[in-house]
Formats: C-alpha cells, structure tokens, sequence
C-alpha cells in the first residue's frame, strides 16, 4: 500500500484556515438566545436526541458501508463493518460496465465531537500506471444520536471509461480523512471495466 501513499494527500484550500475547536457542550452553549444559530446547530443535529458513540470506543468517524448506485441495476453495498470486509475487497473485483453512469455513496457514524470537513479520496492504478486520482468533500457532522443514528452521502455522478483499450483490471487505493488529515479508514480494493455486467 505504500506506493499509494504519497498519491493520497488531500489537496488544501489556498486561504482556508480552519475554525477553532469546540466540544459538544461549547457548540450547545454558544450564543443559545441566537434563533438562526440554534437552527443551524439543529440541522447539524445538536441538542436532539441521546448520544450513541460508545465511549470504550475512541474512533471518531466508523464508516459502516460503501455502496454503487447504478440506475436500472440494484446497488452494491459492502459492508464495511463486517469482519473480514476489508481483506476481501482487494482480492474480489467487482464488475461495472464500460461507458455505465454511477455514484458512489457512503453511510458513516460520527462519535464524541463535531467532524470537521471529511473527505474521501481515491486513487485508481492499472498495471501499475495512476489513471485517475479524486477527492470528494463530504462536509462536517456532529455526532450522531439516537434521533440520527447514520449519515449518508452520495458522491457525484461518474461515468466508466468506455473502449477496448478501458477494459480491464483496475486497483485503487481510498481514504476517508477530516480538516486534521487523520485518517479514519484507509483500504485498498479492485474493480473490472467489462463490455457488459
């Protein structure tokens, strides 16, 4: 996996500078008379429900699925947080037609604290050569509670490279990351371009 590493840096925002950071209990706190910001932090789901992180727990971020949308076809889902998952994906490609309209979509937990711009980044090799290296912003989520257990997110569109010289074996590399570039779920995976499912 090290030879994907260096590919995997997020690009950065020129004059970006990130926020300072704040607990639950601050955000609860901050300017509470304020009756835009308390519909904000509401959407964001803060102050509604029970939180469900387990505390034993330290992770911050758990994605819990990767999924394919294909219009006409059901879904590929790989659930990630079954055991064993992520050793298998790597060693078993799925297929996607050449030329085929699809979107990636994730479901993720949040725990503890405000998750501050996660992103997820993908970069796809053949025979060794990048073909392709993308980043997806996916945004900042408070942690989820009993009133909003998951979160889901679909990607933009994407189109499967069509042609004789696009079908194939493809490895990629993803990573999901935050504002800090800790990593939450690195993992390696495989696909096939085929003229047909």
């Amino acid at each position: 996996m090290t030879e994907h590493n260096d590919d995997l840096v997020a690009s950065q925002t020129e004059g970006f500078k990130l926020g300072e950071k704040k607990t639950i209990q601050e955000y609860a706190e901050l300017d509470k008379n304020d009756e835009s910001l308390n519909r904000w932090k509401a959407s964001l789901g803060l102050n509604t429900g029970n939180p469900i992180g387990d505390p034993n727990d330290p992770r911050k971020c758990i994605i819990k699925s990767l999924g394919l949308e294909v219009e006409g076809r059901p879904d590929v889902v790989i659930d990630l947080s079954a055991p064993g998952a992520l050793d298998s994906l790597k060693d078993k490609p799925f297929t996607i037609k050449e030329g085929a309209k699809f979107r990636m979509k994730v479901v993720f937990q949040v725990h503890h604290e405000v998750l501050s711009g996660l992103k997820y980044l993908q970069v796809v090799k053949r025979k060794g050569i990048r073909v392709s290296k993308d980043e997806e912003m996916l945004g900042s989520y408070a942690p989820n509670t009993t009133d909003k257990q998951t979160y889901e997110k679909k990607f933009a569109p994407d189109e499967a490279p069509s042609g004789m010289i696009s079908r194939g074996h493809y490895n990629a590399v993803s990573k999901f990351l935050d504002d800090d570039n800790h990593t939450h779920l690195q993992f390696e995976w495989s696909f096939d371009i085929a003229k047909d499912w």
